[in-house]
């Protein structure tokens, strides 16, 4: 079993908060054919489905955000799930609205959903960031995360909660370049895939050992109408 934790407060006065994204993708996920009606359980909002062959259960705590970790943490446990087998998604500060991540482990960044998850569910988890954009000035932070998302918002925040919906076999797969690229196009942001490592190029040589090597005299012929010219050429003369 997966379990796809969305990160949010619990509450109508809440719901349209830029700190509800979380709630809102796994709304999206949880509107695929498969899953069952919302129901309570392990502090949670939960309904149980199926993406791409494996049993998921999709999660809102409603315990607060600062708590998400009692909740997720409990529903672990009764599973006998490891910290690799939660994904958690929530809101992202630190980057521009519309942009999206995913990885597994780091830090918390000040984020108390995710500071509560590491301490109760460890922190080798997966996380993907949906950006919210920062509103520039550190004491505006608290009013722009608990304020609602702007009309204008719609404009990429319907598209990126759809994508989530249409391409959560990437999600349940950790395809994660692929799910990105997805997530960058529904948005019209420039996708920004983590690239293989190149091989490794040969040691450098100087230029003058650069053009030694593909300038090597030819061997000069010995015998033949070729070597007599080159001999009246260049031979000594005598004295």
């Amino acid at each position: 079993m997966i379990i796809i934790a969305g990160l949010g407060n619990p509450g109508n006065q809440y719901a349209g908060n830029r700190h509800n994204i979380g709630f809102m993708a796994v709304d999206a996920l949880r509107r695929l054919p498969s899953f069952t009606p919302w129901s309570r359980k392990f502090k949670a909002e939960i309904s149980e489905g199926e993406i791409a062959g494996e049993k998921i259960l999709l999660m809102k705590p409603l315990t607060f955000m600062n708590l998400s970790g009692e909740s997720v943490g409990e529903a672990m446990r009764f599973y006998k799930l490891a910290p690799g087998d939660i994904i958690a998604i929530h809101d992202e500060l630190d980057l521009p609205a519309g942009r999206a991540r995913i990885k597994t482990g780091g830090g918390h960044g000040g984020h108390n959903g995710l500071k509560s998850l590491d301490a109760h569910c460890g922190k080798e988890y997966r996380r993907l960031r949906l950006g919210i954009g920062h509103p520039g000035e550190k004491d505006r932070v608290h009013g722009h995360v608990l304020g609602d998302f702007a009309k204008a918002d719609k404009a990429w925040l319907d598209p990126l909660l759809d994508a989530i919906a249409d391409n959560a076999a990437m999600l349940v797969k950790s395809e994660d370049s692929q799910l990105m690229n997805k997530l960058a196009l529904a948005t019209g942001a420039k996708a920004e895939v983590e690239k293989p490592a190149k091989a490794a190029k040969p040691a450098a040589q100087s230029h003058i050992h650069q053009a030694r090597n593909h300038a090597q005299p030819k061997k000069l012929p010995e015998t033949g109408p070729m070597a007599e010219m080159l001999k009246r050429m260049f031979g000594k003369k005598d004295g």
